[in-house]
């Protein structure tokens, strides 16, 4: 295989759903089995490792009154102990308590935004959900029922924010890692509800919108994995992305074209929490525990019913194994050491099992 990578030349790459382009150049790393994070150990590094016991954080069970008020919890009843919170965020990027920008007056594209500089106030919803009640605990630690009840939560959120009328797109996201953005070391992810469409959305959608006009097809549904497939289920597939922007990135898709992540029901969000669980436990165990974020990338509320047909969720992971550096920011390409099919191929043959 050695001989192979370093035959390898480098190759430019244009991805069909975000519409960047990628340059892949093996001959600046080293073999991709040895790509490692080289990051401090993580301060949860999992039920039953061999590590000091860690002080309770405003996260753990028995500190609930450290923390932002409470939007729901799970399970609903108070007498018995919470395996989820969610609840507002203690430090919020926007905030609630001011007056919200003017609606839009109907619907309409991605695009129809006015150009040109803008303010509006900082209003929006910045919530936090709290994984686990133990401090030691990462998600992929759960079981599949589990990580399924977290999805549940992102989407029951995702679904009360949509019912506010100035809140036109949800993201949730994870940050794992220190490098990553987490703040708190206890296993918690994140969602922003924002009176705009950010614009990596909308670049996303009419990137997606040219191809449909084009060819008729979504993206995503088109997309025929071969030798970037990890793994499927009945209805997802995990692949690492013809032009993934990172080593080891991995997109999660639904089989079955959806616009919104919130619409999962129990039994897909049962699936889901499976292949999750696996594919970050696969990171975990190649790349030495990495820092990461994972977003879920979904449809804006108000959009038009016309748009639907190219819009499809799907949820993204990005291991933090390197620094953006000077050409990433100047030019919005970016340079991948590790071929797609190199990584898919490691990350499928890798037995998580034991």
């Amino acid at each position: 295989m050695a001989a192979a990578e370093a035959s390898r030349t480098s190759e430019a790459r244009r991805d069909a759903v975000f519409g960047r382009w990628v340059v892949f150049s093996p001959a600046r790393s080293r073999r991709p089995t040895d790509l490692k994070s080289h990051n401090p150990t993580n301060p949860s590094p999992g039920p039953g490792a061999d590590a000091p016991p860690k002080p309770s954080c405003p996260f753990c069970a028995g500190r609930e009154s450290e923390c932002a008020p409470q939007i729901f919890r799970v399970p609903p009843d108070g007498s018995l102990p919470w395996r989820i919170r969610v609840i507002q965020n203690l430090y919020p990027a926007l905030r609630r308590d001011v007056d919200p920008p003017p609606v839009p007056e109907a619907e309409g594209d991605v695009s129809s935004d006015e150009p040109g500089e803008r303010a509006v106030p900082g209003f929006g919803f910045h919530d936090v959900v709290i994984e686990t009640p133990r401090h030691d605990v990462r998600l992929w630690d759960l079981d599949a029922e589990g990580v399924r009840d977290v999805l549940l939560a992102y989407a029951e959120r995702v679904r009360q924010l949509g019912e506010h009328p100035a809140v036109q797109y949800v993201q949730v996201f994870k940050n794992h890692g220190a490098s990553a953005g987490a703040s708190m070391a206890h296993s918690h992810s994140q969602m922003l509800g924002t009176p705009f469409v950010p614009p990596s959305v909308t670049t996303r959608l009419n990137c997606m919108k040219e191809i449909f006009d084009r060819s008729g097809n979504c993206s995503l549904c088109e997309i025929r994995p071969k030798d970037i497939l990890i793994s499927e289920t009945p209805n997802f597939s995990a692949i690492v992305p013809f032009a993934a922007s990172y080593p080891f990135e991995i997109w999660i898709i639904p089989r079955q074209h959806i616009s919104y992540f919130h619409e999962i029901d129990q039994d897909k969000a049962l699936d889901l929490g499976s292949l999750l669980k696996t594919m970050l436990q696969k990171l975990s165990k190649q790349l030495n525990d990495p820092p990461f974020n994972f977003m879920v990338h979904s449809a804006p509320f108000k959009i038009s019913s016309s748009c639907l047909p190219y819009t499809h969720w799907f949820l993204q992971i990005v291991p933090q194994l390197s620094v953006v550096g000077g050409f990433e920011l100047g030019s919005g390409c970016y340079i991948n050491p590790v071929f797609p099919e190199d990584a898919a191929k490691i990350l499928r043959e890798l037995d998580c099992s034991v």
